[in-house]
C-alpha cells in the first residue's frame, strides 16, 4: 500500500491552505497514494502558538461541525479519486471545541472522528485556550486500506494510548503533528515514533507541520515507521515534500509485538492500565532469624504466646 504524508508550507490565508490542501490529496493520488495524512490544523494557522487572550475570542468560529463544510469538500474529492484522507482541524460539538481528526473513507464517507484526548500546554502551544480534552477515547476504523488508528499529536507520548490502539488491531496509526524544532532532543520525533511501532505491532505515520509561522519553527522531519521499528521513509526538516512510502500491512502479523508482546501481557496485573500498578503496596519481606538482633529477641520473649506486637505509629 502506498501513503503519502503531507509536509507542507502553509499560507496565511485559511481559504488559500485549504485548496492547497485539496490539491495536495489529487496530486498523492495521482502519484499511487491510498492513504493521505496531514499534519495538525491541516489548513489553518497553527493558532495555539500564542494564548488566545492575544487574539479574537471570535477566532474560535471558525470551528466547525462534523460533519460540516470542510469535512464535505475533502469527501468528494476522497471519492472522487478513491483515497482514504485524515486531516486535523478544530471542532465545534454542543459549545465546546476540539482538536479533531476526521477519517475520510475511499468512498467519502465519514467513518468517524477522533478527538484529541491530551491537550498541551506549554511554551509556543497554548491548547486549553482553544480545544477541551476529547472525550471519543482511541477509536480504530475498518477503512478501504485497511484498520487505521489516530494518535492526535500529543497523544502519541502515552502508552497507554497506543496500548489501546493495538489491542483493536490496528495496522496503521496516523500522528498529525505541529512538532518545532529544538523542542526536543535531536532525533527524538522518530525515535519516539519507532519505539511506538516496535512496542504494539503497527505501522506509524507521523506528519509535521514545516516551516516558519510567526514565532515558530516547524521542524517536518515527518516519518513512517514499521512494526519492526525500522524507518520506513522520512522527510528532511525545512523542506515541503508529499512524503510517499509503500508498506506491507501483512507485516503487522509477524511483528514481535503481535507475536510475543501483546499475547504475553498480564492484563490482571494491571487492570485499568497502570492505576493498579501504582496503587500496589510495597512487599516486606521477613529477615532471616539469624539477622535478628538482641533487642528483639528479647522484645519477642517478653511476649506471652499469641499476643500481638502493638501497631506502629503513623509517620508524619
Amino acid at each position: 500500500m502506498e501513503i503519502a504524508l503531507a509536509q507542507e508550507f502553509l499560507p496565511d490565508d485559511p481559504l488559500d491552505a485549504f485548496q492547497q490542501g485539496l490539491t495536495t490529496i489529487k496530486d498523492a493520488a495521482n502519484a499511487g497514494a491510498e492513504l493521505v495524512i496531514f499534519p495538525k490544523l491541516s489548513f489553518a494557522p497553527f493558532y495555539p502558538r500564542v494564548p488566545l487572550e492575544e487574539r479574537s475570542e471570535a477566532l474560535l468560529d471558525l470551528a466547525e461541525p462534523m460533519p460540516g463544510p470542510t469535512t464535505e469538500s475533502v469527501a468528494e474529492v476522497a471519492a472522487e479519486y478513491g483515497v482514504v484522507v485524515l486531516f486535523n482541524m478544530l471542532e465545534r460539538h454542543e459549545g465546546t471545541t476540539y482538536n479533531t481528526t476526521p477519517v475520510i473513507d475511499a468512498d467519502g464517507t465519514m467513518l468517524g472522528c477522533t478527538r484529541m484526548m491530551h491537550v498541551p500546554d506549554y511554551r509556543n502551544c497554548h491548547g486549553p485556550d482553544y480545544y477541551a480534552p476529547g472525550d471519543t477515547g482511541a477509536p480504530v476504523y475498518d477503512t478501504a486500506v485497511g484498520r487505521v488508528g489516530v494518535a492526535n499529536g500529543y497523544d502519541r507520548h502515552y502508552p497507554e494510548y497506543l496500548r489501546a490502539l493495538a489491542m483493536q488491531d490496528a495496522e496503521v496509526v496516523a500522528v498529525p503533528q505541529a512538532g518545532t524544532s529544538g523542542q526536543w532532543p535531536e532525533g527524538m520525533y522518530k525515535s519516539e515514533i519507532q519505539v511506538g511501532s516496535f512496542q504494539h505491532g503497527f505501522f506509524m505515520a507521523m506528519a509535521n507541520r514545516v516551516g516558519q509561522e510567526r514565532n515558530v519553527l516547524f521542524d517536518g522531519r515527518s516519518v513512517v515507521t514499521g512494526p519492526s521499528g525500522r524507518v520506513v521513509a522520512d522527510a528532511p526538516s525545512g523542506n515541503a515534500i508529499i512524503l510517499m512510502a509503500s508498506i506491507d500491512l501483512d507485516k503487522c502479523t509477524d511483528a514481535p509485538a503481535c507475536k510475543h508482546f501483546l499475547p504475553d501481557r498480564r492484563p490482571e496485573d494491571y487492570e485499568q492500565g497502570a492505576v493498579r500498578l501504582a496503587k500496589s503496596e510495597p512487599v516486606h519481606t521477613e529477615a532471616p532469624e539469624d539477622h535478628i538482633g538482641e533487642d528483639e529477641e528479647a522484645a519477642s520473649d517478653g511476649r506471652a504466646e499469641g499476643d500481638e506486637a502493638e501497631p506502629a505509629g503513623e509517620s508524619t
